[in-house]
């Protein structure tokens, strides 16, 4: 299969048709190899126009989410990003293609093994990856904030008031919230007074967030 072609037939028929208009985003989308982040068995389907199973009960998201929720991160390239379920790493790698650093968490071992793995592969060594596999493993990575950009790629029932804190003062958070089979992901933006201002995206479905402000 040329998945170069593939790559390129993805960004055009399914994120800028879509909206999604950062070149930054669009040109990290077209040099990430999607198709190492899914099992070898379902490469053919790397660049699909939808979600993908990576083992564990978890989802790669379909590429035009991860287009939208990076561009609404508004990253210039020295940012300190925080990711919260690292999953199958391609989320990861488009973040450490236009970030200073991240920081990703993920809780299920296997998979951040293998997330690992194939960022190395790809040389990206500005990500540091923890993992949270305990039953009360903290949301977030309160000794590494304030973060300039956080994503959350998981639903979650509210916004995490922990998150909020460790954001920095102009800081964006990405992230879906409502139930646990359906989301709207939301924009949030940490204003020099405190406050927060906050914007909706579109309606979702992602797996759903476990630990303490989770399900």
């Amino acid at each position: 299969m040329n998945f170069e072609f593939a790559r390129k037939k993805m960004v055009q028929e399914q994120i800028v048709a879509r909206g999604v208009s950062d070149r930054r985003v669009l040109d990290a989308m077209l040099k990430v190899p999607r198709h190492i982040f899914v099992q070898e068995a379902m490469a053919a389907q790397a660049y699909s126009d939808s979600s993908l199973p990576i083992g564990e009960k978890q989802t790669i998201s379909q590429p035009h989410t991860v287009a939208l929720m990076t561009e609404l991160l508004n990253l210039t390239g020295k940012e300190k990003v925080l990711e919260i379920g690292t999953g199958s790493g391609y989320q990861t790698a488009i973040l450490a293609t236009l970030a200073d650093w991240v920081y990703t968490a993920e809780r299920i071992r296997p998979l951040a093994l293998r997330a690992r793995k194939c960022l190395d592969s790809l040389g990206l060594f500005n990500v540091m990856l923890r993992i949270n596999d305990s039953e009360g493993s903290p949301v977030g990575w309160e000794e590494k904030a304030p973060f300039d950009a956080i994503i959350v790629t998981a639903g979650a029932p509210d916004v995490p008031d922990v998150l909020i804190d460790q954001l920095a003062t102009g800081g964006r958070l990405v992230i879906p919230v409502g139930s646990e089979q359906d989301q709207r992901l939301l924009k949030i933006v940490k204003q020099a007074d405190g406050t927060l201002e906050s914007f909706f995206a579109v309606d979702c479905r992602f797996v759903p967030l476990v630990g303490k402000q989770g399900w």
